[in-house]
């Protein structure tokens, strides 16, 4: 094996795709079991992605309010595998880490910022 890549590394193939489906169901049950933020986030994305389907607008307009949800949760795993990766490197406090954990939530709050945005402006284009 190649000294580089890590013996936990997958195989190619079949197997590598349905393994790969299995760790991405334990990563979501591990998200609703564990992070609250992910929990409030995805009880809002649900009504709303089925509000988005209802409204009178494009096929395109819908998508980009799905889309937007989307990247809110897609975001909020990344932060929370960042937090988990520097509380597992040391749960002392160090400047390095508060800085990664910031980071990780800035980026939460930016998409959450962006899905906003694209509602309001949806929105208000439709019904104003």
């Amino acid at each position: 094996m190649d000294q580089s890549s890590s013996e936990f590394k997958s195989k190619g193939g079949l197997k590598r795709i349905v393994s790969a489906f299995r760790y991405s169901i334990d990563g979501f049950g591990h998200a609703w079991r564990h992070e609250h933020a992910f929990r409030q986030e995805l009880m809002v994305a649900v009504p709303a992605t089925m509000i988005a389907l209802v409204l009178p607008i494009s096929a395109f307009q819908k998508l980009a309010l799905i889309a937007v949800l989307g990247l809110v949760l897609l975001v909020e795993l990344i932060n929370a595998s960042i937090e988990a990766v520097v509380d597992r490197v040391s749960l002392e406090r160090h400047p390095l880490s508060k800085a990664a954990k910031d980071l990780g939530s800035a980026a939460v709050a930016l998409a959450i910022t962006m899905a906003g945005a694209t509602w309001a402006v949806v929105l208000y284009n439709r019904f104003f």
